[in-house]
């Protein structure tokens, strides 16, 4: 016997109904404003048909609000294909009641959570909510409670990417802060705990949002994001490029693409980035272009902290996460904000298995009172916490100055790199020459005729015996000195060797970062 048609007509409408969210209405007005609504969204993450949504059907639980249907309870939730590969997600419905969390839209996300964890699959997140339902009271903070356990239970288990492409405000902003990365729409989002007109209340200040609460504030200034999307389909697109780089848990090793034949890849325009002089700084994007395949570098938090670079590539197939100073900015000092931000990241990749390589020209940690009393010290400590604490691969490659502690942050043997390579142009000591010879040499300039030719002469001097890396490959504290036309086949063959590494550390719950 067929099915009757009754039901085939019912299950044909329900769905259409779920399909239209909020209404057709306002599904067009939103993509009038060049925003792709929730189902547009999921659409456009996932490989073409792959999708497989769970809870389409469910309904509120509102209390007094039963004459009203909300598709879905304002959220789509379901797992699909990546370039191939499951992950799951949810997309927040703003036709639906603002996309307001309430106790079933909570559940919807918490089931597609601890799926994504039985599975093993990363989790992206589609925010686009006016907060918290306010009808339902406790119901709804609870629901965000529920959210937040179980983005705390899967960090470090699996990847989790937050998108915020509309209103994230008050304690829904807390969720996708608690996840891995946070990609968020230029025009059409914005984030915040509290909104201009509250803090003028609460404070008197006039606090205009642009300053606080859109994507380049969070950018540049806050650093509370990642990565700046123009609009909703280059989110997606970011999205996708950055789960191509990641494994799908903490279990398996990143997607490498590793060649059968070991490769030469000498690259004399590398010798050619070397500055003339010691005063001309040298621009590690450019030497990061040259050693990354097709000079494919994604960039992680661009706008902030820009004295450290950190992002995904790969050399010669092989993913890596790289962390390097950037002299054209602050020196390539490190500070407050690029120590936060480069420990960060080395925990990232460690939790999910990438090997890390690591640029250094360092002069040292940004000296000022507003640093020491911004608690450089504590900060510069997570850098030596999360490079001494991580087990993946580590490769460091010094590339000109590597001074004191700065030296060390940047993860020298002693802090566990696998591997250290530095450049002829290397300079490895507790301090600069100029500032160690005017402390040394002190009386010797004064009393001679000519103080800035002795000076000069002393400073050279300690270069060639004390600063030299040939120094410091002597006592074994570098695998060796290389052309920078070298490096690329160095680092492939080096990572070659070490992705077999497995280190295991003394039981414990787990080390306290001074956060």
């Amino acid at each position: 016997m067929a099915i009757r048609n009754e039901l085939v007509e019912e299950l044909i409408a329900r769905r259409a109904a779920a399909n239209a969210g909020g209404g057709i209405e306002k599904q067009e007005k939103r993509r009038k404003r060049g925003l792709l609504n929730a189902r547009e969204r999921i659409d456009q993450l996932y490989d073409n048909g792959s999708f497989q949504e769970s809870g389409m059907h469910v309904d509120h639980d509102t209390s007094g609000m039963d004459h009203m249907k909300m598709p879905g309870d304002g959220v789509v939730t379901g797992i699909g294909n990546v370039n191939g590969r499951p992950v799951a997600a949810f997309s927040q419905d703003f036709t639906v009641s603002g996309g307001s969390l309430g106790r079933m839209h909570s559940q919807k996300i918490c089931d597609m959570m601890e799926t994504a964890a039985n599975l093993g699959i990363p989790v992206v997140a589609i925010n686009d909510s006016g907060g918290a339902r306010i009808q339902e009271g406790v119901h709804s903070l609870s629901g965000y409670g529920k959210v937040f356990y179980r983005n705390v239970e899967l960090s470090g288990l699996v990847p989790q990417i937050a998108i915020i492409a509309g209103p994230c405000a008050g304690g829904a902003a807390y969720s996708p802060a608690l996840m891995d990365f946070l990609i968020m729409t230029r025009k059409s989002a914005q984030m915040f705990i509290c909104g201009p007109e509250v803090i003028k209340a609460a404070t008197g200040q006039e606090a205009p949002i642009e300053q606080f609460g859109t994507a380049d504030a969070h950018a540049s200034v806050s650093g509370n994001i990642h990565f700046v999307a123009e609009d909703d389909k280059h989110a997606l697109d970011i999205t996708r490029k950055l789960l191509s780089f990641l494994p799908q848990n903490n279990m398996q090793d990143p997607p490498h693409r590793i060649p059968n034949e070991v490769a030469n890849f000498d690259d004399p325009g590398m010798n050619d980035l070397i500055p003339e002089g010691t005063k001309k700084p040298l621009d590690v994007r450019k030497v990061i272009e040259r050693l990354v395949d097709g000079g494919d570098f994604l960039e992680v938090q661009k706008e902030f902290a820009k004295n450290i670079l950190i992002g995904f590539a790969r050399i010669d197939g092989m993913v890596v996460g790289i962390v390097g100073n950037q002299p054209p900015v602050k020196a390539g000092t490190l500070d407050v904000d690029s120590s936060d931000k480069g420990a960060r990241f080395i925990r990232f990749c460690n939790a999910y298995n990438i090997p890390l390589v690591i640029l250094v020209d360092v002069p040292g940690f940004m000296p000022g009172l507003a640093q020491e009393r911004g608690g450089i010290i504590r900060h510069g400590a997570k850098m030596l916490f999360a490079f001494a604490a991580a087990t993946v691969p580590k490769i460091t490659v010094i590339l000109g100055k590597a001074y004191g502690g700065a030296y060390l942050a940047m993860c020298s043997k002693d802090m566990g790199a696998d591997f250290v390579y530095a450049w002829p142009t290397a300079e490895i000591a507790v301090m600069g020459a100029e500032g160690a010879v005017a402390v040394i040499y002190k009386k010797e300039i004064e009393a001679a005729e000519d103080r800035k030719a002795k000076e000069a002469e002393l400073i050279a001097q300690y270069r060639k015996e004390f600063a030299s890396p040939y120094q410091a490959a002597e006592h074994g504290m570098i695998t060796d000195v290389i052309m920078p036309s070298e490096t690329k086949t160095k680092l492939s063959l080096a990572l070659r060797i070490s992705l077999t590494k497995r280190l295991t550390r003394p039981p414990k719950k787990h080390g306290l970062m001074p956060l």
